[in-house]
């Protein structure tokens, strides 16, 4: 079955248990980067989740109840416009190819929508994300409050339809699973073969350039998000994209990167030595953040807490940060005290999708408690140490930064790491 067409299906279902009412999902809509030049353009996740329609201009409207439908409105074909631009479905063809119930001219839009709200019980929208959106819809509330005379009834609420697809996204089906297989292991594929060409003398842009080169040689995938290529004191940057430093022999280099295949994204950390093979300070920290993660992949399993891997990381790192003398005090006290946050001050994971860093809430709403796990998750592992130069830390450990990132899928017996670097 169409994956998108399953999941408008299940939408539609939660939708008509809270009681009926229409969804309004537009897509993104293009950038300009400069004068009359666009950014390359992405749909919006939600939107690309639900329709896989790969256009800008375009809206998605889903009508619950006994009769369901699904509505897109969308750009007509123009030869002309294609000449320049290239292909455009157009609504016919947008309906038969994305199996939409209907297909209209997003030019109508305006005209349908109060026709369509008309006597909704609810409206389901990501209001307040699009300024320009929320007039334009309470626009069309607004033209059909004015037919109240006439017996028309507005929607008595708003809810936001991301309450309910953060949830739906959290769990991935197979077609989500394939994609994020395709971009780990196109990602790691790109990580053997900068680490390949690592030496002294080069630029840390150069080995980013290689990191791209493999993204589009692969399928012109492009990068889920800016690639980090981290090399010397600029790994202790967690967002570092300067990329302008040139490789010394004794450095390390953190390289963050990953590509998106059809909107998904891979997401990998690896921290590599520049000229020779880890010794000393450098190979005690590298090693300390791999059994970090090693502890922290270890509690990702179905009926665990998303939060276990992050505690289970922190009390690794803490022992470890003691040991090589980079704190004092007790374990407990460590942790308590949150001392260890001068090193490491990110969380371990972050749930991964169509957004790198993706929909779904990290508590349950029902209580506080971290988001149990279950079978279809996708995470990330990322444990890290980043060690700034002062007066109170041996001169050995300055400006080391090790992160170590991968991929996890959790599934009914455990968890499957998607990223073999």
């Amino acid at each position: 079955m169409n994956p998108f067409k399953s999941r408008r299906e299940r939408l539609l279902t939660h939708m008509t248990k809270m009681g009926e009412g229409m969804a309004i999902i537009p897509t993104a809509s293009e950038k300009m980067r400069n004068r009359d030049t666009a950014y390359p353009y992405r749909a919006d996740s939600y939107f690309h989740y639900l329709t896989g329609f790969p256009e800008p201009e375009a809206v998605l409207v889903l009508i619950a109840g006994d009769s369901p439908r699904s509505l897109l409105f969308c750009r007509e074909k123009d030869p002309a416009k294609e000449v320049w631009d290239g292909f455009r479905f157009g609504p016919d063809a947008a309906r038969e190819t994305f199996g939409i119930d209907e297909a209209h001219s997003i030019k109508t839009l305006d005209e349908k929508l109060p026709e369509l709200i008309a006597n909704q019980p609810a409206l389901w929208f990501s209001m307040g994300h699009d300024a320009a959106w929320d007039t334009r819809l309470m626009t069309a509330v607004n033209a059909v409050r004015a037919l109240a005379r006439k017996g028309t009834r507005t929607p008595a609420s708003i809810h936001d339809v991301r309450h309910i697809l953060d949830e739906m996204r959290l769990i991935k089906d197979d077609h989500e699973i394939a994609l994020m297989r395709r971009a780990a292991d196109i990602s790691a594929n790109a990580f053997r073969r900068a680490q390949s060409l690592i030496a002294p003398g080069r630029f840390e842009y150069e080995i980013e350039a290689e990191l791209l080169y493999e993204f589009c040689k692969s399928g012109r995938h492009h990068p889920a998000y800016p690639p980090i290529v981290a090399s010397g004191p600029n790994a202790c940057v967690l967002h570092y994209v300067t990329h302008d430093r040139c490789m010394k022999a004794g450095d390390l280099v953190l390289i963050d990167a990953g590509c998106e295949v059809e909107g998904y994204a891979a997401d990998i950390t690896r921290t590599f030595p520049v000229g020779g093979p880890l010794i000393g300070a450098q190979k005690e920290v590298v090693d300390l953040v791999a059994a970090a993660q090693k502890a922290a992949i270890a509690t990702l399993r179905p009926g665990r807490a998303f939060h276990d891997s992050h505690d289970a990381a922190v009390r690794v790192l803490s022992q470890g940060m003691i040991d090589l003398g980079l704190l004092n005090g007790s374990l407990d006290g460590v942790i308590e005290s949150e001392a260890y946050k001068r090193f490491y001050m990110h969380r371990t994971g972050h749930w991964l999708g169509l957004d790198v860093h993706d929909a779904g809430l990290y508590r349950e709403e029902t209580r506080d408690a971290g988001k149990i796990l279950v079978p279809g998750m996708t995470l990330t592992v990322e444990p890290g140490c980043y060690i700034r130069p002062a007066d109170d830390i041996p001169r050995a450990f300055h400006n080391i930064g090790v992160r170590i990132e991968d991929d996890v899928l959790v599934t009914p017996t455990g968890c499957e790491i998607l990223t073999k670097v």
